[in-house]
């Protein structure tokens, strides 16, 4: 090994051998975007040889294999063949065997001592099946993934390995921080649920609209500072769209797809480095092995899918020189969905049991807020915005009316009267009463937080719709707003007399 080992990875070496030691055959290490997979695996491999063992290392797609052989060369691990049709580095004498799980799939299987599967997480049968045969039973399994969640992935490997999570290395500074926007709520009604995400032609259809184009090269202009970006779209119609709408607004794009070729990709990559392409978009092509330097990761493809999440927000979190933090634009209600990456951890595989699919995390996880004045993501529990230093007004929320009938929702409780408002006006009156908002916080040099903050308190929700973002301020005031807003006004200043 050429390369000295950084503490998260040799904590993960110990704890693999303390499971190898104490009898598991099939253990998985989560090992975290930017954790260094590779050196771990390395070092994995090179302690094999040193005891005489045969690896066999698979890799989930075919543009894998040459990456990780030259990873092995760099550390010094030079005694690999390849399986694969006229690879010149096919040698089956060779300890190390390094090949796709495609190839794998149509040939006889190499002997081995140990067996990596990485990217693990990207489940195949045949692994399974593999794994189940009598003459494999004490052969060692070692899984390698960042995102180890897929469903019934606790029936094959029986150890978790978890050395260390996303926010201990963002502590650690080897990985860099990152701040998440919400600059866009996208209406997904209609998108129906297939395999536990989301329906991609619904999505497609809900999602590859001009508008809502227009307006994510529009927010990347006004937030993503010009930083080396990557978009990750919903399919190749909705990428080439965006592709097509960043180069016309004189922004030097790249597209790639599944059907971009390995040495085309190669110059892609060289040319996003150097500066002469900005912009990187594609569908989730670029979802693993990718190791650039990306600054700003625009988001424009819902999921309910944590792994494909995690692992696309991954994509931007190495550190680089000069690089202070990643910016995230998420235009698609992931982060407020699902939680912030940093927030979405198990301690255990998922063995596949009915019920279990629904994660307990996602249930217990705080999720973040949205800033009212900058649409940035706060982490759960902060009150004051981190980017733009707005601070909500606290304030006890609670109602009496004698003899009033009021409508019960969820659990049991009662609904407030904002909350039946929200429910009983249509789009037009929510929007002409944000419409009169806008034009009174103009005429008396009030702040866009209080326009959020009074449709909240009105309405009993934040007006992140964007129907109410981009209404423009009306032309004048009714007297039935102007007199909401003086008894908001009255009750507020008497609340501030009781509490002093």
């Amino acid at each position: 090994m050429n390369s000295e080992l950084r503490p998260h990875q040799i904590e993960a070496m110990s704890r693999l051998r303390q499971s190898l030691v104490g009898g598991r055959r099939r253990p998985m290490i989560q090992a975290p975007t930017g954790f260094g997979k590779t050196i771990l695996a390395a070092a994995i491999v090179d302690g094999a040889l040193r005891k005489g063992n045969r690896v066999t290392f698979v890799v989930p797609a075919l543009s894998l294999i040459d990456q990780t052989v030259q990873s092995f060369w760099a550390e010094g691990i030079r005694d690999v063949g390849v399986i694969q049709a006229n690879h010149e580095m096919t040698n089956a004498s060779r300890p190390v065997q390094v090949a796709s799980v495609q190839t794998l799939q149509r040939r006889e299987l190499p002997e081995a001592d140990v067996v990596v599967i990485d990217e693990a997480h990207r489940w195949y049968q045949f692994y399974a099946d593999w794994m189940a045969r009598p003459e494999w039973s004490a052969v060692p399994f070692v899984g390698l993934s960042a995102t180890p969640w897929t469903k019934g992935l606790g029936r094959y490997f029986d150890d978790l390995i978890v050395a260390a999570t996303t926010a201990k290395l963002i502590d650690a500074g080897y990985l860099s921080p990152f701040r998440v926007f919400a600059p866009a709520h996208p209406d997904l009604t209609g998108v129906r649920t297939v395999a536990g995400d989301y329906h991609e032609g619904d999505l497609s259809d809900a999602i590859d609209k001009p508008d809502l184009t227009a307006d994510i090269v529009e927010t990347w202009r006004k937030l993503g500072e010009d930083r080396p970006t990557l978009v990750f779209a919903v399919d190749r119609a909705h990428a080439r769209h965006l592709a097509e709408r960043f180069s016309e607004t004189g922004v030097a794009t790249a597209y790639v797809d599944a059907f971009t070729d390995s040495e085309e990709r190669e110059t892609i990559r060289r040319r996003f480095h150097a500066g002469d392409v900005q912009v990187v978009v594609n569908i989730a092509t670029m979802i693993f092995g990718v190791d650039w330097d990306v600054r700003c990761i625009v988001f424009a493809r819902p999921t309910k899918s944590e792994m494909l999440w995690v692992q696309a927000i991954g994509r931007g979190l190495r550190t680089a020189p000069g690089k202070a933090d990643l910016i995230v634009l998420d235009h698609s209600d992931t982060a407020l969905r699902l939680g912030l990456p940093t927030d979405i951890q198990h301690d255990r595989l998922n063995e596949g049991r009915k019920g279990s699919s629904k994660c307990e995390r996602e249930r217990s996880v705080p999720l973040p807020k949205e800033c009212p004045s900058c649409t940035f993501l706060k982490p759960p529990g902060l009150h004051t915005c981190p980017s733009c230093g707005f601070a909500p007004e606290r304030r006890t929320e609670v109602a009496t009316g004698d003899g009033e009938l009021v409508e019960i929702g969820k659990r049991g409780s009662k609904l407030s009267a904002a909350e039946r408002r929200n429910r009983t006006d249509d789009w037009s009156v929510k929007v002409s009463f944000i419409q009169q908002l806008k034009r009174y916080a103009q005429d008396k040099g009030r702040s866009p937080g209080w326009v959020a903050h009074a449709y909240r308190e009105y309405y009993g929700c934040w007006p992140n719709d964007r129907r109410l973002k981009d209404a423009e301020p009306a032309a004048g005031v009714g007297e039935v707003v102007r007199s909401w807003i003086r008894a908001k006004d009255i009750r507020y200043a008497k609340a501030r007399g009781r509490a002093a």
